[in-house]
């Protein structure tokens, strides 16, 4: 199956991801917290805290700030509590927008988002508008250049869904949530490491922006990114 090329954005994400290297470990710490609270500190018994600690890892966080943010969760010490909230909008020319957040005030933080639309020429949208627009499924994406019919072979033996080849050459694997680190796990067994990895809320479909265009959607999404309370945002424009 054949995908838009996504290669460029995932690679110029990750630059900007690396210039925010203290924000991510503050966002990483809060999903740490949250599964450690929801599903206890068994990393064997708590799939969505693993995934946390593997973000972690990813990030170069310490391990022994990995242990201690368990241990605080898991533990009687006092500290903020931690509220989900996922909202919903349109960035330009009608792309759909998610940002799930965490937060200890949810007043603040929905005037935030909305400030941040409203500003930067979006609107933010109720809850429902826009998710249906996306899939939630685990996602590994591998260079160009990788070998496709080894991560289809591999892939499809530990029950991922589908392997999609973009434009570009890269390979994305798509499996259910629960499925993803099974296959991820059969992949790296295979020596096969992708470059993305993780669960997501993936487009079903792009909106192309260029030019100006793109340029505003870019600047929208930074002002999201870079707002306290947000852990993750999703978008369909291909930028």
């Amino acid at each position: 199956m054949a995908g838009h090329s996504k290669w460029a954005n995932i690679q110029h994400r990750k630059g900007r991801q690396d210039e925010k290297r203290g924000k991510i470990w503050t966002r990483i710490i809060r999903e740490i917290t949250v599964a450690a609270r929801a599903g206890g500190g068994d990393l064997s018994a708590n799939p969505r805290l693993r995934l946390a600690v593997d973000k972690a890892k990813a990030a170069n966080m310490p391990a022994d700030r990995i242990k201690y943010n368990i241990d605080k969760a898991t533990g009687n010490a006092e500290g903020l509590t931690y509220e989900e909230i996922r909202y919903e909008g349109y960035g330009i020319g009608g792309a759909a927008i998610m940002i799930d957040t965490m937060t200890d005030n949810r007043v603040r933080t929905v005037a935030e988002v909305r400030h941040a639309f409203s500003k930067h020429g979006g609107n933010m949208g109720t809850e429902g508008s826009v998710v249906f627009q996306f899939k939630h499924c685990g996602q590994l994406i591998f260079a160009p250049g990788t070998s496709e019919d080894k991560v289809m072979e591999v892939a499809l033996e530990a029950g991922a869904e589908d392997v999609v080849t973009d434009e570009d050459g890269a390979v994305e694997v798509l499996t259910a949530p629960a499925d993803f680190e099974a296959v991820k796990n059969a992949l790296e067994a295979a020596g096969l490491t992708a470059e993305v990895a993780g669960v997501t809320m993936r487009p079903e479909n792009t909106i192309e922006l260029t030019g100006e265009d793109a340029a505003k959607m870019q600047k929208l999404l930074d002002v999201l990114e870079d707002l306290d309370d947000t852990q993750e945002v999703y978008h369909n424009a291909a930028l």
